[in-house]
């Protein structure tokens, strides 16, 4: 489905460029405007203006091929399935190593945080699984009062 998307941009954008190359390379109205002041063919400034010729007729092929594929572009929008899920969904689960249960307790005896009695690391050996040694830990309420503004 990506892919048929892609191609009908690429088909979007080809024949925009297309119709801003033929609508430069034709005549205006203007260009004949000479005429009025008595070079001959006047009566085409006002009037018709005759048979279309290979440019104008390509004009209007490349424009019906830019409002088909917007057409194909907003269809394609609109009907496109929701993804379930996220990015991270898809990637494989990776596996921390287990830290050995006899340093564990030593290590976070160590890293207690000063000024608290809680350790900013929970022992792995108490919790019995290798992701508690990863966890976060909450942060202090002892010092709530110097994370305050004063008023």
């Amino acid at each position: 489905m990506n892919t048929v998307f892609n191609i009908i941009v690429i088909v979007q954008v080809l024949s925009a460029l297309t119709i801003i190359g033929l609508v430069l390379l034709q005549h205006g109205k203007g260009a004949d405007m000479g005429a009025a002041f008595g070079s001959g063919a006047s009566g085409s400034l006002f009037g018709a203006t005759g048979s279309s010729n290979f440019l104008s007729k390509s004009t209007g092929a490349a424009a019906a091929l830019f409002f088909i594929a917007t057409l194909a572009l907003v269809y394609l929008g609109n009907h496109r399935s929701v993804a379930t899920g996220g990015v991270m969904d898809n990637l494989p689960a990776a596996t921390a190593p287990a830290a050995p249960a006899a340093s564990a307790p030593a290590a976070a005896a160590d890293a207690a945080i000063p000024g608290t009695s809680a350790p900013a690391v929970a022992p792995a050996a108490a919790s019995g699984s290798a992701s508690a040694a990863a966890s976060v830990p909450a942060p202090a309420t002892g010092s709530a009062q110097s994370n305050q503004i004063p008023k």
